[in-house]
């Protein structure tokens, strides 16, 4: 099954479809009846299930079906077509996610034939590598139609321990409008990347100053709010000043601090202190910061529906907390307990030569039937 999952490319940028359909007439094949809940332009969509009784209490699991792209990436096999090598399964999207979605759909018959007295839901997702912007609808969707459920697993890669915490993600896009002018005279014009630069700068000594001075949590590693800039682009030509740049920066903030007090901060220096000086040479200058995508935090909710239930399947009882975002803070978000469990490890996603070991296969698959007995009983 999972060879045939990671034979779908669902790179964030691409449909989703293909896979989704696949999934969808496999469920039917085992008398599964799913909707499909589609993005604004029909090209991508979530998918839902229930199997069991239509009864509050029952558990979801949630994976997200797109992966990160390969781009650049030097692969020693086809990123596509997945590749078993001394007890590894190779491929984009075995370690993140596609394995725990492969998992379940492997067990579909134990599933079908197992006397379930609380139902579990399937919760497949679009877009998360690129901000979660699939599950918001799915969430809806869950909220309308589905009995409340208890608790929510989230099989992001954690080698199958339970973590209880997540940063929240903020992505930030800043543009920057210069004013053009010849190279040599700099008095008459803006370079928008040099504005740029500096603007850089600042995001870098503010987050020098966090790590220092700001909120800690040992939980997390690195242990406090992190922001780096990791996309830029900008400029006409060497001999010109250039009249735009346009860079994204990364929020990666702790559950007990507002990210947009540090993107307010932000505005307010690009106002008070670089724009006037910006304006005194053009007044067309301008810089614009917008939020592009957001995730919230998953926070530490001792002793939890699914806490409880993922702490009971594991015997895992070690408090902890990851740095990167993921699809659990929404489901708190909305009052569904969360937690974050799943095959693998993240020292392998969005690598080159990507890779999940068999133990953990295995052991993910022990987890999904320890879970089926458990709610049949």
């Amino acid at each position: 099954m999972l060879e045939k999952l990671i034979s779908f490319d669902t790179v964030s940028r691409n449909s989703n479809l293909d896979l989704i359909t696949f999934v969808q007439q496999l469920l039917k094949n085992y008398g599964i009846e799913s909707v499909l809940i589609h993005d604004a332009n029909n090209t991508k969509a979530n998918l839902l299930a229930t199997i069991g009784p239509a009864i509050e209490g029952g558990v979801v699991l949630s994976g997200h079906t797109d992966v990160v792209p390969i781009d650049g990436q030097e692969w020693t096999s086809d990123p596509f077509t997945m590749t078993k090598r001394g007890g590894r399964l190779y491929g984009r999207g075995t370690a993140d996610m596609k394995s725990f979605i492969a998992i379940i759909l492997g067990a579909l018959d134990a599933l079908t034939k197992s006397s379930l007295k609380s139902p579990i839901h399937l919760a497949f997702s679009y877009d998360e590598e690129v901000g979660c912007i699939g599950v918001p609808s799915l969430i809806r969707e869950i909220k309308k139609s589905v009995p409340k459920p208890r608790a929510v697993i989230v099989g992001e890669p954690t080698g199958m321990k339970v973590v209880s915490a997540q940063k929240g993600i903020t992505d930030v896009r800043t543009i920057v409008v210069g004013h053009e002018a010849h190279s040599s005279q700099t008095h008459s014009g803006v370079s928008a990347i040099m504005v740029a630069a500096e603007l850089i700068q600042y995001i870098r000594n503010l987050a020098a100053d966090i790590a220092v001075k700001g909120t800690h949590d040992h939980h997390f590693e690195p242990d406090h709010t992190t922001i780096s800039v990791n996309l830029i682009r900008g400029g006409t030509a060497v001999n010109i000043l250039a009249g735009n740049c346009t860079f994204q920066w990364d929020i990666r903030s702790l559950p007990s601090e507002d990210p947009m007090v540090y993107v307010e901060q932000f505005k307010k220096h690009c106002a008070d202190v670089v724009l006037p000086r910006l304006h005194a040479i053009s007044p067309a200058c301008n810089i614009e910061s917008s939020i592009q995508a957001s995730a919230p935090p998953l926070r530490f909710e001792a002793d939890s529906g699914a806490e409880q239930l993922c702490r009971m399947l594991t015997g895992d009882n070690d408090v902890r907390a990851v740095s990167y975002a993921a699809e659990a803070g929404h489901f708190q978000q909305n009052d569904i307990s969360a937690v974050i469990c799943g095959p693998g490890s993240i020292a392998q996603a969005h690598q080159p030569n990507e890779y999940i070991d068999v133990e953990q296969v295995k052991m993910g698959t022990r987890f999904l039937y320890d879970l089926i007995n458990h709610l049949s009983r």
